[in-house]
């Protein structure tokens, strides 16, 4: 159901730092997870993709729904949710999967020596059914939708945290320390990034009102590029993350001509390398061990990239807000279990946005002042 024109607007110019205002508040309907279904993950079955589409649509029209009656910043789509495991199932990993349980699918290891990471081939996105089968699904969503509607799309992950889950995770730092088979790390996870930048390529071209951001599901504008997860960087130096993980995303970012990422990692000693990436415009951060507020140290205020975020407390939400050096900017989601949980919260944090608005009116005018 398109028609979000000005909530597309004022959310765009965060993304694309035309607008100084500071922050938008997205509600959200908590989202029925794969493991919730009674046919289980879609890109592991043998079934009809059509048996999933009433998931999809569900839950993109209880957002709608959501949306309207409390009026909040948020643009509804309909999320293709996958889990971590379809890269590395296209691979040849086996998939674990866990009936009756609040876990989704995850790939296991199946490699553990540079000699068996060599025989590896990549694999085309055609002849990878956990990934044609979500192109198949976006395909029938979008038949039900309209071909206005926006879709959100399905999880991401860079080429060298799709190799962390083939390649053995010990076997595989350990490898990184040899100087030969080190290189085999290197083509192992130059295969997983050629597969993922030919997926992304494609759902591009399918699908182009898809929102790229996939984690959290918070609607992002379908021409800026692509986000991707970015978590083993929590692990590894920083001399490490710029040799083996940062190439592939510079890489992404220049051939999309720009980039977000995901990360819940405990990562703070890289975020000076991430101002490394070429127009890196987006920022999903976990909250890791010292939380959120790191953000502010390191990739906060004019230049900085938008940070869009969900699972953040009202005490945090408020801080960040509060504290933000000017020209730092924000998207909040919050999941909610029924409109009146939205509506209380938007109505909440209504006056934090106004007092944001506020603050930075009064620093723009200063600015002005002292320009006159």
């Amino acid at each position: 159901m398109p028609g979000h024109t000005t909530h597309e607007n004022a959310l765009r110019s965060l993304y694309t730092d035309t607008d100084r205002s500071g922050a938008a508040f997205c509600a959200k309907p908590v989202p029925t997870r794969l493991y919730e279904l009674p046919h289980g993950d879609f890109t592991l079955s043998d079934r009809p993709v059509d048996e999933w589409v009433d998931w999809v649509i569900g839950d993109y029209e209880r957002h709608v729904t959501m949306q309207a009656a409390v009026g909040d910043d948020s643009v509804p789509i309909a999320k293709l949710t996958t889990g971590t495991h379809i890269y590395a199932a296209a691979f040849g990993s086996p998939i674990e999967t866990f009936a009756g349980t609040e876990t989704n699918p995850c790939a296991l290891p199946f490699v553990k020596t540079a000699a068996e990471a060599d025989r590896i081939e990549t694999p085309r996105v055609e002849s990878s059914p956990t990934l044609a089968r979500v192109i198949e699904l976006g395909h029938k969503v979008r038949d039900r939708l309209g071909p206005e509607a926006y879709l959100g799309p399905s999880d991401m992950q860079t080429g060298f945290d799709t190799a962390c889950l083939i390649w053995d995770k010990t076997e595989l730092y350990c490898a990184m320390m040899d100087d030969e088979a080190r290189k085999a790390v290197k083509r192992l996870a130059g295969k997983c990034a050629r597969l993922f930048k030919e997926y992304l390529t494609i759902l591009r071209r399918e699908f182009p009102r898809m929102s790229p951001l996939h984690c959290p599901g918070i609607w992002c504008p379908p021409e800026l590029g692509p986000w991707m997860s970015n978590d083993e960087c929590g692990a590894v130096s920083t001399e490490t993350f710029e040799e083996f993980m940062l190439p592939e995303m510079v890489d992404l970012a220049e051939t999309f001509g720009s980039i977000g990422m995901h990360c819940c990692a405990d990562a703070e000693h890289q975020f000076a390398s991430f101002r490394k990436i070429p127009n890196f415009y987006g920022f999903n951060r976990v909250a890791a061990k010292r939380g959120y507020r790191p953000l502010l140290d390191h990739l906060a205020g004019p230049g900085s990239p938008l940070h869009a975020l969900a699972w953040v407390g009202d005490e945090d939400t408020e801080y960040l807000v509060r504290n933000a050096p000017p020209g730092t900017r924000f998207i909040f989601q919050r999941f909610c279990e029924s409109v009146d949980d939205a509506r209380a919260w938007f109505d909440n944090v209504r006056e934090l946005k106004t007092e944001l608005h506020r603050i930075q009116d009064t620093i723009g005018d200063s600015r002005h002042a002292g320009d006159a």
